[in-house]
């Protein structure tokens, strides 16, 4: 029964998702719904692009695992950078009136810098994507009591936002997000009460927290972990800012205001509800004790089946139907907003230059959804072959664009001097600083990325002041909107 109740949902979202995509009329509908969307279709599609399966999966049992201060990166991190980007950076992206944040790079510096940055923003799209995919797997397989593998739940989740997202776009991806979103809230408030209930009450759950010890957030006064803690949250934070999922949100919003307000409101809501995962994950300690500690204490990861083992096991139907309905949503709206940012940028801003840019707007379209199809089969790929936890995937993801992208685009909007020679050297001076690191001192006291971050505004300050060898002067007016787009 409850598996015949998730596959409806699943055809309802289908359905929503080919509903939207007849609004799709050109490549600006499918890239940016047209920049249209109002208020609340904003801030649910913000929400949605961090409420996924980590959140829900990972963010909870990594909490159990490692106390609030293991989850620095997520939410805390996740939710400063919806913050920041609605503070510093929403007003600059709109006024541009760009498709994908890869304009950005080719507005402001040249070709050269676009494509470069396109690329290691699509890369990083696979592991933030594939979290989502084992995400599903996982869903699956746990719904049909190992009937479905894991392997073949994660494709079979690849193809249900592959199909809705083929065709709509980010009118689809907008339209189910905020159905998505409801049923999230709804959803998990509902399991939150409910086991909250079965654990003893509000007091309970918050008396075991303190107990445990799961309540602390700052590190110890060790060097090596202060510098591991902000590392953890700037990796986060800092390194997604330059992220096209991000991007699209705020300039899918019909007004530059509703764009601000949108991502300040999705960002802070995020920050709130992510604590309703980890009251769950308590919960489900008090609730199963013995089972809960003897799967954290196991080195596999099967510590990400602790929520949906639990409801199958304590629950009644209703319920059940009520949690993966939730998880579900998180999973999906995640996903599909993930699988169509890397799509956007590697369309508009590696192939589409490569092939002389010279494509016009119906071909374009096609050629979004033949690249999104392909990108879907690399995430599925390297979902299969992944031995990371859906955490450490998500972030993982974001010390590609911390080390490569983040730099150009902070140094382009609020540094005039800044020219396309010193972008190309701070793409790669930090790409090659952090892979160094990664091989030759991963445990270092100063962290990879950071080594990579340091590399990246030493080549974007060096190159920019620098006699200029390649490049040009680049265009600072750019991010005023005064050169053509």
């Amino acid at each position: 029964m409850l598996t015949t109740l998730v596959m409806i949902y699943l055809a309802v979202t289908v359905g929503i998702g080919l509903y939207a995509a007849q609004r799709v009329k050109s490549s600006k509908d499918y890239l940016v719904a047209g920049r249209s969307l109002p208020l609340y279709m904003n801030m649910a599609t913000v929400f949605a692009t961090w409420f996924g399966a980590e959140t829900v999966l990972g963010v909870s049992s990594t909490f159990l695992r490692e106390g609030l201060g293991g989850v620095v990166a997520d939410p805390f991190g996740a939710a400063f950078c919806l913050i920041i980007v609605a503070l510093v950076f929403a007003r600059p992206f709109y006024r541009m009136e760009l498709l994908t944040i890869g304009d950005f790079y080719r507005k402001r510096y040249n070709r050269t810098v676009e494509i470069g940055t396109g690329l290691a923003i699509t890369l990083s799209y696979l592991g933030w994507t594939s979290a989502q995919m084992v995400a599903l797997g996982i869903v699956f397989n746990t719904l049909s009591g190992g009937t479905i593998p894991l392997s073949q739940g994660i494709v079979l989740g690849a193809v249900v936002v592959l199909v809705y997202t083929l065709f709509g776009g980010m009118w689809s991806v907008a339209f189910t997000d905020l159905f998505q979103t409801v049923i999230i809230i709804v959803g998990l408030l509902y399991i939150a009460f409910l086991l909250g209930g079965m654990a003893g009450g509000f007091g309970a759950v918050w008396d075991a927290a303190v107990r445990e010890d799961k309540l602390r957030f700052w590190p110890s006064a060790n060097l090596k972990d202060w510098i591991a803690f902000v590392a953890a949250w700037a990796t986060m934070a800092i390194g997604s800012i330059a992220q096209q999922d991000v991007f699209q949100r705020v300039t899918s919003a019909k007004t530059e205001d509703t764009a601000v307000r949108g991502t300040l409101l999705g960002g802070a809501f995020y920050l709130v509800f992510a604590f309703v995962p980890m009251f769950i994950a308590v919960s489900a300690l008090l609730i199963e004790p013995d089972k809960v500690r003897a799967i954290l204490a196991d080195g596999s990861l099967d510590f990400q089946l602790i929520l949906p083992q639990l409801i199958l096991d304590q629950t009644p139907l209703f319920a059940q139907v009520m949690f993966f309905g939730a998880l579900l949503s998180a999973i999906l709206s995640t996903a599909s907003g993930a699988l169509l940012a890397p799509t956007a940028v590697f369309t508009e801003n590696v192939l589409r230059p490569l092939l002389g840019g010279r494509i016009g707007d119906k071909q374009m379209l096609v050629m979004l959804r033949m690249v999104l199809v392909i990108f879907a089969l690399c995430v599925m790929l390297f979902a299969l072959n992944s031995e990371s936890s859906m955490f450490q995937m998500v972030q993982n993801a974001y010390k590609v664009t911390l080390v490569a992208a983040f730099t150009p685009l902070a140094f382009g909007l609020f540094w005039r001097r800044a020219t396309p020679q010193g972008a190309m050297m701070s793409v790669v001076f930090g790409l090659v600083a952090w892979g160094i690191s990664e091989l030759s001192a991963p445990d270092a006291l100063i962290p990879p990325q950071f080594v990579g971050l340091g590399a990246s505004i030493f080549g974007m300050v060096f190159g920019s002041l620098a006699p200029r060898i390649a490049g040009g002067a680049g265009h600072p007016d750019a991010v005023r909107g005064k050169i053509a787009h």
